[in-house]
């Protein structure tokens, strides 16, 4: 039976609508639409340089592989494991050309089980810098003895039902526990000060040239950073109240130069804010940190672990290791030693710091997410730089 012409008009206006709104949904970020926008004008947009205060070129010093170099404790880092040998490679590569063949920073690798000799041989041959290979102690991985076991399954159950990604895998849950709390005690790092974590997959696209360790030991800086996001709020609901109920028992390890103010803000996303309790869920992307281990090793930072392993939240829900290390951050250091390197280039799916420098090739500069426009409103910097500027 033939379908009325009216019919049939209707039929492709409605096929074309459908086609109109799937297009907005996923057109390229490059053309990011007003509603999602976190600047009338991105500071990425802005020409960029190296940063303000001591820096130490590579021609300043012995950098040459082997000892009795210039190089201070210092190492690169990755938690990785065999089978991403292919995506460790082309993050070492990436760094390497951009940065570590001019100064030969020592990598350390670490895994829960012993490393392959395919992944020792492969991982070594991309640098001239010494390699270390180290195994993660058992006690340091597994599930701790008061985790409820049977608490563990119904709360997966439900954060499941809640979508929150990676809910059930376990090794999900001991990787954020790890990386919050335990890989600075691993005897591998007992004589390193600074590190500055790689995960595999990762993209950096702008050729630095001074010691970026040197930087941070020069400068006073305790932590730096590429990318600030805002959380699922549904992860984490007790965070900050099991927070709150530290800061009651230890007021005196909150900094007067804190960050609290980005901590709580509720009007970018209130909605945010209101499910996490009184978070804003703010955080750095700790998929690239540069950091001094002497901050997670002080007392402050200890004792505060320590209170949040002990509530349980690493498995009964999914405290990630970004808002644990970001909130911390925000109240117990001086937020004047956390630096934004604006001028490292650096790419985890699907987010970016891409800056505006002739060093930097191969992203878009002041692109911040790849893919559908409303990742850009999970930007989170403008907070950052509204409370504590862009240092």
């Amino acid at each position: 039976m033939a379908i009325a012409r009216p019919v049939r008009a209707l039929g492709l206006a409605a096929i074309v609508m459908w086609c109109f709104f799937l297009w907005q949904i996923f057109r390229p970020s490059g053309q990011i639409s007003n509603q999602y926008k976190s600047f009338e004008r991105d500071p990425m947009l802005d020409s960029t340089g190296e940063p303000e205060g001591i820096l130490r070129p590579a021609t300043s010093g012995n950098y040459a592989p082997g000892p009795g170099s210039d190089r201070i404790n210092a190492t690169l880092l990755a938690l990785v494991r065999n089978e991403e040998l292919e995506g460790m490679l082309q993050a070492m590569g990436d760094l390497e050309r951009t940065w570590n063949h001019k100064f030969n920073y020592p990598w350390t690798f670490f895994n829960d089980v012993p490393f392959s000799d395919e992944f020792k041989q492969k991982t070594q041959a991309v640098t001239k810098a010494e390699c270390r290979y180290e195994v993660i102690p058992e006690e340091h991985w597994a599930m701790p003895s008061w985790i409820n076991k049977d608490l563990y399954e119904e709360s997966v159950k439900i954060l499941k039902e809640q979508e929150i990604q990676y809910a059930d895998m376990i090794s999900y849950h001991q990787m954020c526990r790890w990386n919050s709390g335990m890989f600075y005690k691993h005897p591998a790092l007992a004589d390193t000060q600074f590190y500055w974590r790689v995960e595999p997959k990762v993209h950096f696209f702008c050729d630095v040239d001074y010691d970026v360790f040197r930087y941070m030991q020069d400068n006073n800086k305790t932590y730096g950073f590429t990318i600030n996001l805002y959380d699922a709020p549904a992860s984490i609901p007790t965070l900050w109240p099991e927070t709150q109920k530290f800061l009651a028992q230890h007021p005196e390890y909150v900094h007067k130069n804190n960050a609290m103010d980005w901590l709580t803000d509720k009007t970018r996303r209130p909605a945010h804010n209101a499910k996490a309790n009184g978070y804003s869920t703010c955080h750095f992307w700790t998929n690239f940190e540069i950091a001094d281990l002497s901050f997670w090793r002080s007392k402050a930072y200890e004792d505060y672990f320590n209170h949040l392993d002990r509530a349980g939240g690493f498995f009964y829900e999914r405290w990630g290791d970004a808002p644990v290390h970001s909130i911390a951050l925000g109240l117990f250091a001086d937020s004047s030693s956390i630096h934004w390197f604006r001028d490292i280039g650096y790419q985890h799916i699907p987010f970016f710091n891409c800056p505006n420098s002739p060093k930097c090739h191969g992203c878009v500069k002041g692109r911040f997410a790849e893919g559908a426009d409303w990742l850009n409103q999970e930007d989170c910097r403008p907070n950052w730089f509204k409370y504590v500027g862009m240092g």
